[in-house]
């Protein structure tokens, strides 16, 4: 163990020629989440609209108005700061509101190359791609000879969350900790049409790429540049394969057993990782998202109605799109039916001891975790915010019960490595405070300049109880979104709705709210405030007031996009937006006040807001899905699926959406919202995993599925990057970091 120093029943649809969602095209919805535009929408209940919550809160407004108390009493803190427009000087703290911290890097177009664009002065390198070595003793890699027990000591494949651990004092040495989210069979293998052909050997290798990889990097001269040191002690490689152990409430229960794990405590492998987060106390978390593709059957049957278990996390009863069922009984629902309950956790790693065994973290929940990421409340204890990456799921918050003890002494770690295991989950509520007539699906704002509001943390479990009538807590855990679902409805003395497709509300005020796929999320370390990134949702259509219509937490129900060759008003809302948010009753506390801090798109189109900001000097994004904080408190955003439309000149290429990219932006002072363009990835890619040290002097990112796009494959690539092999190339998924050439800091 090294010493620590301080420190995301309908069968799956054919690959089509077209796009899909602005860039993301059908191979990316095939891979990355297993078509789940295409299936029904897993939360199917029918919680109260906003236009019905909101009317009470509304009046308790103006109430307090006409008191002359205002709209909300919080607790002593600094307020939700105002828009830009209305600020007269810098903003207060160790913000940005003068030079300090400010971005003074050139933004950078959008484009369609098929290379890592970053602004001028900046350099960038590779880090790691996929293939290379990682664990002693692991071969160069071939990828015309790939072999699974090669690929489990080699750097997985579709890098996402980074991680970023110090090894010394000097800041010289880090171990560099990634997810890899899933794998791309067509770019993988040569002559492959699709995952469910592959061969056994094929569907093997697929399962190492997946998993977590550990790595130590070291800082090249004084540069923000970073080298990777192959096979090095704390090096590891963590697949479908690795031992975990199930902890917390759930572990054991009858909902986690299975034939080959009678215990109920022993996992094999993690699936899925997409986003995560680093802990004070020195490991890594880790979300399995989209777990629910890799489980399937041939052997049809039918599920209870009043719980719909597989329904809810769109596990489909029918053969999966890759297979796997085929090499592994365990991914066979008919043969395992509680396999499938053992993925959807956080999952905790100790990166300082590649012997020790990750754990599956049960008091968190299980949902399709984007990620989780914590923060030391003010009694010390851990709050961990986590969102369920779906169209209308739900925003959670998870409050330990022990306290953090402080320092790196090995009783203490001992300690804190247990924080996660008991302590109370919650979900939230957002309550608008704009008459639910001026909530009008364009993205204009109501009148009173601001889509904000007050919100409340409903308990799922709390000191150790279930919350929901007629459930445990073990179930509560392991059936986390149909717990949620429960809330403020008429229950049967089973913890059941009496009609399963007519659940009635009985507590509006207990009812969590539907939001548009909720990913990262993330606490500012500098104003403290929570940011949450909300991707997108293609299926927010409905009118004002309905079940899939727009409430002032999700404003949209059309928005403007790039989708099948035009560019134009569209339904939904396509390019997602930023919701901040402020705890009112301290970090541990059941109360927060919200506001939109972005809603992302196309400045020049209607219904876009930048915080304020104006428009006409902001860089369009799209689609916000992983955050990160620089030391100044400038907010950073990584796209996945990039719905804007422009005109790549060096290509003559008209009218298709952008590549994705990476965006950073102030929180405070006159320069809040001010949206600038840091870099792009190369073709068919996603921006994710952003990283940037506390020295600020570089920044990491994961470029995932460069090449990804419908048609392309390992012998007609559409992407190169990053090795541009001279003889049949193919593209790489890779770390990168991004630098300033004369070693500066990347934020001013």
């Amino acid at each position: 163990m090294t010493d620590i120093q301080e420190p995301r029943p309908r069968a799956l649809l054919p690959f089509l020629s077209t796009l899909r969602h602005g860039s993301r095209s059908h191979a990316t919805c095939f891979y990355k989440c297993g078509n789940a535009c295409d299936s029904p929408i897993p939360n199917q209940t029918d919680n109260p609209t906003f236009a019905e919550v909101v009317q009470t809160a509304f009046s308790r407004r103006n109430m307090l108005k006409a008191a002359g108390i205002g709209a909300l009493v919080v607790a002593a803190g600094p307020a939700l700061p105002a828009a830009a427009h209305d600020q007269k000087g810098p903003g207060g703290g160790r913000g940005n509101g003068g030079s300090r911290g400010a971005l003074t890097f050139q933004p950078v177009a959008q484009n369609l190359e098929d290379e890592l664009i970053v602004p001028t002065g900046y350099g960038y390198s590779v880090v790691m791609r996929w293939g290379d070595p990682v664990e002693k003793g692991a071969p160069a890699f071939a990828v015309d000879a790939q072999t699974p027990e090669a690929q489990a000591k080699q750097f997985g494949y579709n890098c996402d969350y980074i991680g970023f651990l110090p090894l010394d004092g000097r800041g010289d040495r880090f171990l560099l900790v990634v997810n890899h989210e899933y794998t791309n069979e067509e770019l993988m293998f040569s002559g492959v049409t699709s995952a469910a052909a592959t061969t056994t050997q094929q569907k093997r290798i697929a399962m190492m790429a997946h998993g977590i990889s550990v790595v130590e990097v070291r800082r090249d001269g004084r540069s923000g540049n970073w080298k990777p040191v192959p096979g090095a002690a704390s090096n590891r490689r963590i697949t479908t394969d690795t031992r975990f152990e199930l902890t917390g409430p759930a572990a054991g229960s009858r909902y986690l057993q299975t034939k080959a794990d009678p215990s109920g405590r022993v996992a094999l492998g993690t699936l899925n990782n997409c986003a995560g987060g680093m802990t004070p106390w020195g490991t890594t978390l880790h979300g399995e998202e989209n777990f629910n593709q890799y489980f399937g059957t041939a052997t049809p049957f039918a599920e209870d109605p009043a719980e719909p278990r597989l329904a809810r996390y769109g596990v489909r009863i029918a053969p999966s799109g890759r297979r796997w069922e085929t090499v592994d009984q365990r991914f066979d629902l008919s043969v395992e039916p509680n396999e499938v309950n053992r993925f959807g956790w956080v999952v905790e790693v100790d990166p300082y001891d590649p012997r020790s065994t990750p754990k599956k973290r049960t008091a968190l929940g299980r949902f399709k975790h984007e990620g989780a990421n914590v923060q030391i409340a003010e009694d010390g204890r851990v709050v961990a915010y986590s969102g369920d990456d779906e169209a209308f799921d739900y925003i959670y918050k998870f409050v330990s019960k022990k306290r953090m003890k402080k320092g790196n002494d090995r009783h203490s770690r001992a300690h804190n490595l247990t924080l996660l295991d008991e302590g109370d989950l919650y979900v939230a509520r957002f309550v608008g405070d704009s008459p639910p007539a001026q909530v009008t699906g364009t993205g204009d704002l109501p009148a009173d300049g601001e889509f904000d509001g007050w919100g409340q943390w409903i308990p799922l479990v709390k000191d150790g109880r279930s919350m929901v009538k007629g459930k445990d807590v073990a179930w509560v855990l392991t059936f986390t979104r149909l717990a949620a679902d429960r809330l403020g409805k008429e229950l049967d003395a089973n913890g059941n709705f009496p009609v399963p497709a007519a659940p009635v509300v009985v507590d509006a005020s207990k009812v969590p709210t539907r939001m548009d796929r909720p990913e990262d999320i993330q606490v500012n370390p500098v104003n403290g405030r929570v940011y949450a990134a909300l991707t997108n949702n293609s299926s927010r259509t409905g009118a004002p007031g309905s079940a899939t219509g727009p409430d002032e937490a999700n404003p949209r129900n059309t928005s403007f996009g790039f989708d099948r060759g035009t560019y134009g008003p569209r339904p939904g809302n396509r390019n997602g937006h930023i919701i901040e948010w402020r705890e009112t009753r301290g970090a541990t506390g059941d109360r927060f006040e919200w506001r939109l801090f972005l809603v992302a798109g196309d400045p020049n189109d209607p219904g876009t807001y930048f915080a304020g900001y104006d428009k006409s000097k902001v860089s369009a994004i799209s689609c916000p899905d992983n955050l990160e904080f620089d030391p100044a408190g400038n907010l950073w955003i990584s796209t996945d699926g990039n719905v804007l439309s422009n005109r790549n000149q060096s290509e003559g290429t008209t009218a298709v959406a952008a590549n994705d990219g990476l965006f950073a932006v102030p929180t405070e002072g006159r320069e809040r919202g001010h949206v600038k363009a840091f870099l792009t990835v190369p073709r068919g890619a996603e921006c994710s995993g952003p990283l940037i040290p506390e020295d600020g002097r570089s920044v990491f990112v994961s470029v995932q599925h460069p090449g990804e796009a419908s048609g392309s494959t390992r012998d007609n690539p559409n992407s190169t990057w990053p090795d541009r092999a001279p003889v049949r190339p193919f593209p790489r998924p890779s770390v990168a970091v991004a630098y300033r050439l004369d070693g500066g800091r990347v934020d001013s």
